[in-house]
């Protein structure tokens, strides 16, 4: 006998986790699988003063037993209702990063069977956590302008026939993860009808939404939900930093409550959440932002111009914003079997059959710009470009 046959057959199934850039083995590889922030944006001299300035003036709030910080409440609510969306004190729900709120989710709403709707390819964590729950997950397609919504009015037709009622279309709108790509007004539109009239709730995850590139901005879909079919997730840890694990979410009351109930830790940090409300005040995390898209945008154009020169067959979609480039493999080559002859050659990638709930997209990758230096990114392309031609 062994302890793992205590586990039950969904956590034996489920694949190990996968990190940050600390898995890369040695010093001289060169990471470009995850998302992480770049390290020399963090706000090292403000987030000092900061936690100064909150342990100088409530010592006891800060780092004794308490709730969230209700002052870092009203600067979420306040963010949400700036792109018009009606945050208000109550209906918004400090969490542990959004990805909380995503592991919250199935709880409240998801019994083992019932269906979850997905964009095929979409973030790695959310298919993690969705399936944990013991939900089928059905894929809709993404192209250059996010989740199709023919295909997707074709699936809830589908599902409808077959008596099943989807309980949630999970959608990364803005600046997609992975594919950058960002959802028009017009789509958004459609979405929203769709939800309505099928009866399924919108969990749009917006995490990327502050790191506009270029374009202008398109209007949240929970700024154009006026019925209560959204619920809207945000996080710090694009904006600010991942390491303060903090993110928030707003939605229907009812909603909100039976998260906040299951969330049995309480509230969220009182000290982080005092430390962050005081970054945010007097337009700081707003000119801190304005530094990150112009840093991320220097680094979106380096991987592009040097993918154009080193992988020439390769072909990508330019996001306005975000972490991310999605590339599309020359004919012939498979991600699974490229991660580990790039890896030999020095550089980390995501095979895009870890963002499919079905495991399809072999011919993706997935790219971040985010974290590593400029001085590695086009080295970085260009032993990715080795690799990939030495299996062509």
């Amino acid at each position: 006998m062994q302890l793992s046959d205590l586990f039950t057959a969904q956590m034996r199934e489920i694949p190990p986790p996968m990190w940050g850039p600390g898995d890369s083995n040695g010093p001289s590889r060169i990471a470009l699988a995850f998302g992480d922030a770049d390290p020399t944006m963090l706000p090292h001299e403000d987030l000092i003063g900061a936690v100064a300035e909150v342990l100088s003036s409530d010592l006891d709030g800060a780092l004794n037993y308490g709730p969230t910080y209700p002052g870092l409440v009203r600067v979420a609510a306040e963010r949400l209702r700036r792109q018009g969306i009606g945050a208000t004190e109550q209906n918004t729900l400090i969490c542990y990063g959004s990805t909380q709120i995503i592991g919250l989710l199935p709880q409240v709403l998801i019994a083992p069977g019932d269906t979850i709707i997905v964009e095929a390819p979409t973030f790695l964590g959310a298919v993690m956590q969705f399936r944990r729950s013991g939900a089928r997950l059905v894929g809709v397609p993404v192209d250059a302008e996010g989740m199709d919504v023919g295909a997707l009015e074709t699936t809830l037709a589908a599902l409808r026939a077959e008596g099943v009622r989807p309980k949630i279309i999970y959608t990364i709108p803005t600046f997609q993860n992975p594919t950058g790509a960002t959802m028009p007004l017009g789509r958004r539109l459609r979405l929203l009808e769709l939800a309505i009239a099928y009866g399924v709730l919108v969990v749009e995850d917006d995490a990327y939404n502050d790191l506009r590139f270029r374009g202008d901005a398109v209007p949240p879909i929970a700024a154009l939900d006026t019925q209560g079919w959204v619920i809207h997730l945000r996080t710090f840890s694009k904006i600010f930093a991942p390491g303060v694990r903090l993110g928030w979410a707003c939605g229907p009351q009812a909603l909100i409550d039976r998260l906040a109930m299951c969330k049995v830790e309480g509230g969220s940090g009182p000290l982080m959440t005092r430390v962050v409300a005081q970054f945010a005040q007097d337009g700081r995390l707003d000119a801190h932002i304005a530094e990150l898209r112009a840093r991320y945008s220097e680094k979106c154009d380096l991987m592009l111009a040097a993918i154009a020169r080193e992988i020439p067959e390769a072909t990508t979609v330019r996001p306005d914003g975000g972490f991310f480039v999605w590339l599309r493999l020359p004919p012939g080559v498979s991600a699974t079997a490229l991660v580990p002859v790039a890896a030999q050659h020095g550089v980390d990638v995501l095979a895009g059959p870890r963002c499919y709930a079905d495991s399809s997209g072999d011919e993706y990758v997935r790219l971040a710009f985010s974290y590593t230096p400029e001085t590695q990114i086009s080295a970085g392309i260009a032993r990715l470009g080795a690799a990939i031609h030495s299996l062509m």
